[in-house]
């Protein structure tokens, strides 16, 4: 009897030695495709889009503004949680980020899509993606009127396609660029920056001036006044004005020993004189 039981048990060990090996096969096949499929999506997940120094755009090629500027282009243009900046070719967004986390909010006009996906990621990361916004766009085509300031590093001849928009915006709307000027709407101040910039280091402001150009009627007679950009020549009564210029709404100008400075309003201005008078003009 014990003879004829043993190739049962032979039998049975083979085939438990079988089913031992098929399972450790296919153990061994499961982490081996797995350990394959790892490999394989690590060499072709997409590696994060990183922009590059003097790549090209739509109007410009992109260089960065260093930090240090950024945080003076912003002091320049007396940005304050309150304010609305608009950043024309955000870039990388750093300007629009900064801004925000100095409390204001701020949009960047961006017309590069991969440029406006890496600036929103930086936000979230930077953790003020409440406050700083982006838009793939044309800068020239950017609705400006909303904003307080505005900042930009942009080529000459840009700035000076986007010249007659920016006199148009509301008096006392702040423009602060990068190194590039305006060509004869002269800055109403320029910065440079010597510490922790090599390159790119100056800032320059310019203040929308309000349109006075005309004939003012005032109880002490005429006020004439021509104007190209902020600097304004003319007569008051038939004297000629000394050191005339605005800054926004706020006109100044000297009459012989007197010193004028006031707010434009629209068709109207008042304000007040070196010597403590108050003074009033109004235009038809």
């Amino acid at each position: 009897m014990e003879r004829a039981k043993q190739p049962a048990r032979r039998m049975m060990l083979s085939v438990e030695t079988v089913m031992t090996t098929r399972s450790g096969v296919r153990l061994m096949l499961t982490v081996w495709v797995l350990a394959l499929a790892t490999t394989v999506g690590a060499q072709t997940a997409p590696k994060p889009y990183e922009p590059t120094v003097g790549q090209a755009g739509k109007d410009v090629v992109w260089v960065p503004t260093p930090q240090a500027l950024v945080e003076k282009m912003l002091d320049l243009g007396q940005l304050t949680p309150n304010d609305y900046l608009i950043d024309l070719g955000s870039g990388d967004g750093r300007t629009v980020i900064t801004a925000a986390r100095r409390g204001s909010r701020a949009l960047g006009v961006e017309f590069n899509p991969d440029m406006v996906a890496l600036a929103r990621r930086s936000a979230t990361e930077a953790k003020v993606g409440d406050r700083a916004q982006f838009v793939e766009g044309d800068l020239f085509e950017a609705d400006l009127s909303k904003a307080q300031v505005i900042t930009m590093f942009l080529l000459p001849s840009i700035n000076m396609k986007l010249r007659p928009k920016l006199l148009g915006l509301k008096p006392g709307t702040r423009i602060v660029t990068n190194s590039f000027t305006m060509e004869d709407w002269m800055a109403d101040e320029t910065v440079n920056v010597t510490e922790n910039c090599s390159s790119w280091c100056q800032a320059l402001l310019w203040v929308v001036p309000a349109k006075v150009e005309g004939t003012w009627q005032t109880p002490q007679g005429p006020l004439v006044l021509q104007q190209t950009f902020q600097m304004l020549n003319g007569t008051f009564g038939g004297t000629s004005l000394v050191d005339a210029k605005l800054r926004g709404e706020q006109i100044m100008f000297t009459v012989g020993t007197v010193k004028y400075t006031g707010t434009v309003s629209g068709t109207s201005m008042k304000g007040t004189t070196s010597t403590g008078a108050t003074w009033t003009a109004t235009k038809p």
